[in-house]
C-alpha cells in the first residue's frame, strides 16, 4: 500500500494551516490559504492530505472510534464484563454508558479539528479560480466536502446536538463561540454537503484514487448511512429543543428502558421516510451503476488477511480505509484481535487484547456452516501450552471473554512483525481501519426498501435487484453458492437484516450505532443478558437471534484436534461446539470443560461462586444505559437467583444512571464547557 506517501504528504498539509486556538480546539487558516494554496494543485492536495492525516489521530480512527468507542452492544464488549461497570475506569465506564464529563477519553477536540481542516479546504477550493476548470481540483473539492461531513457525522451521532458550522473559523474568533445546533439541522447540512460532493468525485481506481481516498462509491454509501441515522431514533433533550418536528418513540412494548424521564425522550424526525428514500436512492444508484467498481470478495477471510498485511482488496470491497502507518498510528489488532502471548518468539508485547471482545452469545448466534463465524469469533490464545510446552493455539472456555478474530499477527505486514520483535510496549500496527465495506451498501439498500414498504421481492429498476436479493447476495458469500442456508433466515425480514448486519459487520464499530438508530440498543442488550445467564443457569431454553437452544444442545466437554503433525493450529472442523459426545473420539483429540461443566449442577453457594459472580457481571453490563433496573422477575427464574441478587446488592454499587433512559450519547468534556463562554452545557443528567 502507498500509505507512507499519504502520511508524508499529510505533514505538508498540516503545515499549510496556521493555528488559532478556541474552545473547540480547531484551527483556522493563514491569510495566504485562499490566495496561494488552493490556486495550486500540489498545495491543494497537501491541504487535503492534512485532513486525511487527522483521521489517524488517537481520538479519531487511530484508536477511540475504531476500538474504545465500540462500547457494549449485544455482540461487542468494550472492556468486557465488570464487577462494577460504573467504577471500573475511564474506558470501562464509557463502554457501559457510565460517562463522566471529566473523562478525557471522550474529548471531541480531534474530531472538531478534522472538521475545521476540512472547512478550510472546502472554502479555499470553493473560492479558487481552478474549481471551474480543473478536474483534479474538483476531485479535491468533493473529498473535502465528504471529509467535513464525515467528521460532523461522527460528532452528531456520538454526542447528539452539537456546535455546527459549515464555514471555517475567522481569525478574530467571531464565528467560533456558539451553542448546540439541533441534530436534525446538522443532518440536513451533512446531506447537503454529500449531495454537492458526489458529482465531483471519481470512482475508485481512477488515477491515484484507491481505498485510502474518498471516492464516489464511498460517498454514496456514506450519504446512505447518514440518511439512515437522520431518520433513526436517538435520545433527545426536550428541555432544550422543541419536539415540533420530532416523533416520540411509541414504546408499545412498554420497555422500561425506553420510557421518557425528566424531559429526555427517544425520538426521530417526523419525516423520517424521506431520509430512507435518500438511502434507497444512493444505494440503488451505486449497485446498478455499470461503472461501479465495488463487489464482494468471494473469500470473506481474504478481507482481513489483506488489510492486516497492508494490501489492497482486489475486489474493491473496502470502500474507504483509514491509512494508518506501521509504527506511527493504529491500534487495530493490538487492542482487539486474535490473542497471542508475548515472549514466545514473536516479540514481548503479543497481539490481540481485551479492549473489545465478544462472548458465547455471539458465537452461538451463527449457523455452524457460516464461514464468517471463525473470523468474527476466536476462542483460543496462541501461546505456550502448560502441559505440552508447545507453542500453539490453546483453547479457552471463558464464555464471557472471547476474542474477535478479524485481525491476526500472522497476517500482519513484515514491517510490523519486525518492529514487534524488539518492542517492549504496544507498537502501532499500521493496519488500516475499514470505514465501509460493500456488503453494508447491500444491506442498507435492503433495509431502506423494506422500511419504505416496497416489498421484499419487488425489483428496484435502478439497482436491478430486490431487497431479498441484496440480503441473499451477502448470505451467499457466507454459505457458498447453492447452499440451502442462503434462504434460511428470520421470517421477519427486518429482524433478518438486524441479524445479518451483526454476522457480517461484528467488531467493525457499526453494531452499537446500528442498534441506537433502530431504537433497539436497550432491548438487544437485555436479550443478550438473558441468554447469557440462562446459558450459565442450565435450566432454561436459550434464545439467541433466530436460534433456540435447549440446555442439552450445548456440550459439557469440548473435544478438538490439531492440523498436521506439528499441532500448531486447531482443526476447527473437528470441534464439537454443537454436539454432545460421551467420550473422546480418539487419542489425537484434546478436551476442555465447556459451558455446562463450568456452571451447572452446583451443590451450594460456595460451589456456585463463579456462576453467581459472572451472572451478576452480565446483568450489570451496560447498566448506565437506563435510569434504573429491576431484575427480580428474571432472577426468580434462576437456580441461584437469590444469591445473584445478594451479590449485586453488596458488590455492585450502581445499576442505572438515575436520570435518563437510552443514554447512549457521550457528555461534553468539562474543559470545553468552561471554554465555551457560556454557550454550551450538558444534557441527559451529565
Amino acid at each position: 500500500m502507498k500509505k507512507h506517501i499519504l502520511l508524508c504528504m499529510a505533514v505538508a498539509g498540516s503545515l499549510a494551516l496556521a493555528s488559532c486556538s478556541d474552545f473547540l480546539e480547531t484551527e483556522s487558516p493563514s491569510s495566504q490559504t485562499g490566495e496561494v494554496i488552493f490556486e495550486n494543485e500540489g498545495l491543494a492536495k497537501s491541504a487535503i492530505m492534512g485532513v486525511y492525516s487527522l483521521m489517524t489521530d488517537t481520538y479519531v480512527y487511530g484508536q477511540k472510534m475504531s476500538v474504545n468507542w465500540q462500547g457494549v452492544s449485544d455482540i461487542e464488549l468494550a472492556s468486557g464484563y465488570q464487577n462494577d461497570p460504573s467504577q471500573s475506569g475511564a474506558d470501562n465506564g464509557i463502554a457501559n454508558y457510565f460517562c463522566s464529563i471529566y473523562l478525557e477519553n471522550t474529548k471531541w477536540e480531534s474530531i472538531f479539528k478534522m472538521a475545521e481542516y476540512a472547512n478550510t479546504a472546502v472554502e479555499g477550493i470553493r473560492n479558487s479560480s481552478l474549481l471551474a476548470s480543473s478536474s483534479v481540483i474538483q476531485g479535491y473539492y468533493g473529498e473535502a466536502l465528504v471529509l467535513r461531513a464525515l467528521a460532523n457525522f461522527e460528532l452528531v451521532r456520538r454526542y447528539g446536538d452539537i456546535p455546527y458550522k459549515d464555514n471555517m473559523s475567522n481569525s478574530d474568533l467571531s464565528n467560533v463561540y456558539m451553542g448546540k445546533v439541533d441534530r436534525d439541522s446538522v443532518y440536513s447540512g451533512l446531506i447537503k454537503d454529500m449531495e454537492e460532493a458526489i458529482p465531483y468525485l471519481p470512482w475508485m481506481g481512477t488515477g491515484e484514487y484507491n481505498s485510502e481516498r474518498v471516492t464516489k462509491g464511498f460517498a454514496k454509501g456514506l450519504l446512505a448511512r447518514i440518511a439512515l441515522f437522520a431518520g433513526g431514533w436517538s435520545v433527545r433533550d426536550g428541555n432544550q429543543f422543541p419536539d415540533t418536528n420530532v416523533e416520540h418513540y411509541p414504546n408499545i412494548e412498554a420497555n422500561p428502558g425506553m420510557a421518557e424521564t425528566g424531559g429526555f425522550y427517544v425520538g426521530r424526525s417526523k419525516d423520517w421516510k424521506k431520509f430512507y428514500e435518500i438511502a434507497e436512492r444512493e444505494c440503488a444508484e451505486l449497485i446498478g451503476d455499470v461503472e461501479n467498481p465495488h463487489s464482494l470478495d468471494p473469500d470473506y477471510g481474504d478481507i482481513w488477511k489483506t488489510v492486516c498485511s497492508e494490501s489492497y482488496n482486489t475486489y474493491n470491497e473496502n470502500m474507504l480505509e483509514v491509512a494508518n502507518g506501521v509504527g506511527q498510528s493504529g491500534d487495530i489488532g493490538t487492542l482487539m484481535g486474535r490473542r497471542m502471548d508475548g515472549n514466545i518468539g514473536y516479540g514481548q508485547r503479543g497481539f490481540g487484547g481485551t479492549y473489545v471482545s465478544t462472548n458465547a452469545y455471539y458465537f452461538y448466534s451463527f449457523d455452524p456452516e457460516d464461514r464468517r463465524r471463525d473470523y468474527a469469533v476466536y476462542w483460543p490464545t496462541y501461546k505456550k501450552d502448560g502441559d505440552t510446552k508447545k507453542i500453539q493455539e490453546v483453547m479457552n472456555n471463558d464464555i464471557m471473554n472471547v476474542a474477535l478474530g478479524k485481525w491476526s499477527f500472522f497476517w500482519a505486514s513484515d514491517a510490523y512483525k519486525q518492529l514487534a520483535l524488539t518492542a517492549t510496549s504496544r507498537v502501532p500496527t499500521g493496519i488500516n481501519w475499514i470505514l465501509m465495506r460493500y456488503p453494508d451498501v447491500l444491506l442498507m439498500f435492503a433495509e431502506a426498501r423494506y422500511m419504505l414498504d416496497r416489498g421484499v421481492d419487488a425489483v428496484d429498476v435502478t439497482a436491478g435487484i430486490s431487497a431479498r436479493q441484496a440480503l441473499e447476495m451477502v448470505r451467499e458469500r457466507a454459505f457458498g453458492a447453492g447452499s440451502e442456508k442462503i434462504g434460511q433466515y428470520d421470517s421477519d425480514f427486518f429482524e433478518a437484516i438486524v441479524n445479518e448486519r451483526a454476522w457480517e459487520l461484528g467488531g467493525e464499530g457499526i453494531r452499537k450505532l446500528d442498534l441506537v438508530r433502530w431504537g433497539l440498543l436497550d432491548s438487544k442488550i437485555e436479550d443478550m443478558k438473558r441468554a447469557m445467564v440462562y446459558m450459565m443457569d442450565g435450566t432454561k431454553t436459550i434464545e439467541i437471534f433466530d436460534k433456540t437452544y435447549e440446555p442439552s444442545d450445548i456440550p459439557t466437554t469440548l473435544y478438538y484436534k490439531y492440523q498436521g503433525s506439528d499441532e500448531e493450529f486447531i482443526d476447527w472442523s473437528s470441534v464439537n461446539f454443537y454436539t454432545q459426545r460421551n467420550a473422546s473420539p480418539g487419542s489425537e483429540y484434546r478436551e476442555i470443560k465447556w459451558i455446562p461443566s463450568n456452571y451447572w449442577e452446583r451443590e451450594d453457594a460456595d460451589d456456585a461462586k463463579t456462576l453467581i459472580q459472572n451472572s451478576a457481571k452480565v446483568l450489570a453490563c451496560a447498566s448506565g444505559l437506563r435510569s434504573s433496573y429491576d431484575y427480580s422477575v428474571l432472577l426468580g427464574e434462576l437456580q441461584w437467583g437469590t444469591e445473584i441478587q445478594n451479590y449485586i446488592s453488596t458488590t455492585i454499587n450502581k445499576l442505572g444512571n438515575g436520570v435518563c433512559n437510552y443514554r447512549h450519547l457521550y457528555p461534553i468534556y468539562y474543559e470545553d464547557i468552561v471554554k465555551s463562554n457560556g454557550f454550551l452545557s450538558n444534557s441527559y443528567g451529565y
